[in-house]
């Protein structure tokens, strides 16, 4: 008994439900693969950022790097400066050598800013803010125009401020200017100045006092833009 032929229909049915079968595992696998990629872009991007973020820290802790060894190498040997020019101070303020009609500056006692209160705190205080607005800011650029307003309320700055002005008078207010005295004057200008300068700068832009008048600033900008658009 013969066994019947296949029907040329049946077999092109056939064909097509297979090619319809593989067409949908292939459509699966493309919605799959593109998931895929659009999870790995996202992660990229991801990557891109945090990496940016990185090499943006990465360049502000350089910047500071810098400026800490800059600072360190201004600093180098400071302490034989200092004690120089004390000797300096010492030996121009003898007692036993001083003429009450010469014009020697006579080198005032050191206020004591942690104890000092009320008229006592006033008279240093007048003192030393005339030095400041009569030769520290007019006279040395940059470096003064670095020191915030708020410096008087900052106890480090009243120390600074205080020997640096005392030195400066000893320079430039006495009759006598020999080579040690010149010399001491560019060493004064060249190491120590600059080193006290980024110290008061950094201990007046990193303040309660700095951050209200940058708030303060801010509001007043808000106030103008709003009194225009209003």
């Amino acid at each position: 008994m013969n066994e019947p032929g296949h029907d040329p229909a049946d077999v092109a049915t056939g064909l097509m439900l297979q090619i319809t079968q593989h067409a949908e595992r292939l459509a699966l696998l493309d919605q799959r693969e593109y998931g895929h990629c659009r999870e790995l872009t996202q992660r990229l991007d991801d990557l891109s950022q945090q990496l940016a973020e990185v090499i943006q820290q990465a360049d502000v802790v350089h910047d500071l790097a810098c400026r800490q060894a800059a600072l360190l190498e201004t600093l180098d040997g400071l302490d034989q400066q200092l004690a120089e020019l004390a000797a300096r101070l010492a030996h121009t303020t003898a007692p036993a050598n001083r003429d009450e009609s010469s014009d020697t500056h006579q080198v005032a006692p050191a206020p004591r800013w942690w104890n000092l209160d009320g008229a006592e705190r006033d008279e240093s205080l007048s003192r030393l803010r005339a030095w400041v607005d009569q030769v520290y800011r007019p006279g040395y650029g940059h470096l003064s125009a670095t020191l915030g307003p708020c410096w008087d309320q900052h106890p480090l700055c009243l120390y600074g401020l205080d020997w640096l002005m005392e030195l400066w008078s000893d320079f430039y207010l006495s009759a006598d200017r020999e080579h040690p005295a010149l010399a001491s004057q560019a060493e004064w200008q060249i190491r120590l100045l600059p080193a006290l300068a980024e110290q008061l700068h950094q201990e007046t832009t990193r303040c309660e006092h700095d951050r209200q008048a940058s708030r303060t600033r801010a509001q007043g900008i808000v106030n103008s833009l709003n009194r225009t658009t209003s």
